[in-house]
């Protein structure tokens, strides 16, 4: 329905308000899918290994905030219709991973990270900013956003206790959808970045994961 008419500048900040709240308040977002932890039994854990899968499923709960936050900033200034399409439609899929991590949290007696509006207020900007540059770009951003998170999940896999099945369920499916995300940014004309601005980005993305591991 968004897309099907012009909204003024008051309409927009109404709209974009609303999206915020939902994803920084828990259990504000309708996934469209159930967790795919859902029907793996739940394993005895010590408390030094949940609080551990705890602390790597608040980084992946505070990438998807941020995964959020990225497209709809992106959306806001993408210039193509298409382009604002696709930036929206990947912000509706991460609302899944949301949800599946917010979930995972609750279940490990854990909570999100203190630290979510700061790095959503960064990504939303760093997101506008990109769309407001060009189209290119912004895909671009994407893409180089969705392969550091494909590269911390492949590391939480690794991490995650064995037995911790459900916490895995969710982390395994996660990193199929940003693979597929990161390609989709690609094949839509996506700029591939060079590896010093990337540098950059892998810097920025591990002060998140170290203070969000523990707030």
């Amino acid at each position: 329905m968004n897309r099907s008419r012009n909204y003024s500048l008051f309409d927009k900040l109404i709209i974009e308000s609303d999206r915020v709240l939902r994803t920084l308040s828990k259990n504000a977002q309708t996934p469209s899918q159930v967790s795919p932890a859902q029907t793996v039994a739940e394993a005895p854990l010590s408390d030094q290994e949940s609080r551990h899968s705890a602390g790597l499923m608040r980084i992946n709960h505070t990438g998807e905030v941020c995964a959020q936050a990225l497209y709809q900033g992106q959306a806001l200034t993408a210039k193509l219709p298409d382009i604002r399409n696709e930036m929206e439609q990947a912000a509706a899929e991460e609302i899944d991973h949301l949800s599946w991590c917010d979930e995972r949290l609750q279940q490990l007696n854990s909570h999100t990270s203190v630290l979510n509006p700061v790095f959503y207020g960064l990504s939303f900007s760093m997101g506008a900013f990109a769309g407001a540059i060009s189209d290119k770009i912004s895909l671009g951003f994407v893409a180089a956003t969705e392969e550091l998170v494909c590269q911390h999940l492949e590391s939480h896999l690794q991490q995650l206790p064995e037995h911790d099945l459900k916490s895995r369920a969710v982390v395994t499916q996660m990193l199929k959808d940003e693979a597929r995300h990161q390609q989709t940014a690609l094949d839509a004309g996506g700029s591939d970045f060079p590896l010093p601005i990337k540098f950059g980005m892998k810097l920025l993305s591990k002060a998140m994961t170290k203070t969000t591991y523990h707030i």
